[in-house]
């Protein structure tokens, strides 16, 4: 009985087991299934990344391998010298200026002209009182013909009417000396008898004496006229007449000086006088300024201070007038500099300048410098490479690119000027194939 009822509780045991095996198979079975499923996925894009993408060398390979030289084209250094372009600033100045200024003290009765007026050679543009002029000449006339009148009669002579004149008065003389020479007699001869004083003797002597000294006055006059004017006298009142004459030039200068006039051709700049204004010497009363003719004045740094010569080539250009350009020497150099600025200034003439440009105008030059370094040579522009703010050139040698750090000395154009002390003439240099080029890279010369 025992051995029958065991069997159906092990049964009951296995069922449990069983269930448990089942199960865990199933997911085993599954495990394995992803499992393969991604081992073939990944096998098959290993396979596909070795058809398609090609093996790559190994890192030691890619780092000992070297790029392929360079080609580049080259061409030997020739020396040469050139112009630098020094860029200057300055200003327009009228060729002639004048500040017209009465010559005398006097009241402006008119002023012909304004502001902006166009004035000639001679034009009277103000004029002055001219009263205390015109006396002044009235009165140096009028000494002048009274001098000349003067001049007239010593040159001629003596009149005879005069002459006879003066003898009469010579024979007068005589006779009052003889008639006083007989009174002092008589009276002396009755002054001895005593029949008149001491006193009248004297008085008579005296009239005697007098008498004398008449007569010998008159033959003088006499002598002096009958023997003419002397040549020193005549000198003397010649001189007088030139005097008298000046003064009346004088006076007529005065008179002329009451009219002011334009001393050139040109455009009243400012007026500072109106009729009734009382102006004195030097006072302004006009300023002109000449349109014809103008000048530039540009200022030289200090650096190139008397490395500027009368000319040199500068190239004018105006803010002022877009369309104006104009190629010009240097007419001279002012031999200071400015106490302020440290710069010397030169003069450029322009005798026909373009319409517009006006007197105070601003103006830029280009000044062509020639370069004084002998040690410099001429290369096209594109064989230099700009790199941090340096100019670059690179020369070729066992081919190897060798990268020179160069100054440019002048701007010709497509070519350049430059300077290095490593440089030397037939040195052969990159013309083409600089860009991106390094220093020491391998290099090959195609040309």
């Amino acid at each position: 009985m025992k051995s029958t009822e065991k069997p159906p509780q092990q049964s009951l045991e296995l069922e449990p087991k069983l269930e448990e095996s089942s199960e865990t198979t199933k997911k085993k079975s599954k495990l394995s299934g992803w499992l393969l499923a991604i081992l073939l996925l990944g096998g098959g894009g290993v396979a596909l990344w070795q058809v398609f993408i090609p093996s790559s060398p190994t890192t030691a390979q890619s780092s000992t391998q070297e790029p392929p030289p360079r080609p580049v084209e080259t061409m030997p250094l020739t020396p040469g010298t050139g112009n630098r372009q020094i860029s200057l600033l300055g200003q327009v100045e009228a060729g002639e200026r004048a500040t017209l200024s009465p010559q005398i003290d006097a009241t402006v009765q008119q002023v012909l002209v304004r502001e902006g007026d166009r004035v000639t050679p001679g034009m009277t543009v103000a004029i002055l009182d001219d009263a205390d002029p015109r006396l002044a000449l009235a009165e140096a006339q009028a000494r002048l013909a009274q001098e000349r009148g003067n001049l007239a009669r010593l040159q001629v002579g003596t009149r005879p009417e005069i002459i006879a004149q003066r003898q009469a008065e010579l024979n007068t003389a005589r006779a009052r000396e003889l008639e006083a020479q007989d009174n002092l007699e008589r009276i002396s001869s009755l002054t001895e008898e005593g029949a008149l004083s001491r006193r009248a003797l004297v008085e008579a002597r005296t009239e005697s004496s007098a008498a004398t000294s008449e007569r010998f006055r008159v033959e003088a006059i006499l002598a002096e006229a009958q023997a003419g004017f002397t040549r020193e006298e005549i000198d003397a009142q010649q001189g007088l007449v030139a005097a008298s004459q000046a003064a009346v030039e004088q006076a007529q200068l005065g008179m002329q000086r009451t009219e002011i006039k334009a001393a050139f051709s040109g455009i009243v700049q400012s007026r500072a006088v109106d009729p009734g204004d009382y102006v004195e010497v030097s006072d302004p009363v006009l300023t002109l300024v000449s349109d014809r003719e103008l000048e530039i004045f540009l200022e030289v740094p200090e650096s190139l201070s008397g490395q500027v010569a009368p000319g040199m080539m500068v190239n004018l250009n105006a803010r002022a007038l877009p369309s104006w350009q104009q190629e010009t020497e240097i007419t001279a150099v002012v031999p200071t500099a400015d106490r302020a600025s440290r710069r010397q200034l030169v003069r450029v003439s322009l005798n026909n300048p373009p319409q517009g440009l006006l007197p105070g105008m601003a103006i830029q030059a280009n000044l062509a410098m020639p370069v004084e370094n002998a040690d410099t040579f001429i290369v096209p522009r594109d064989a230099l490479t700009r790199r941090r703010d340096e100019w670059l050139l690179f020369t070729v040698e066992n081919n190897q690119a060798q990268q020179l750090a160069i100054e440019m000395v002048a701007d010709l154009g497509t070519d350049v000027v430059i300077t290095n002390p490593e440089l030397q003439e037939g040195q052969r240099f990159v013309v083409n194939g600089g860009d991106g080029l390094t220093d020491s890279a391998a290099v090959e010369v195609i040309n």
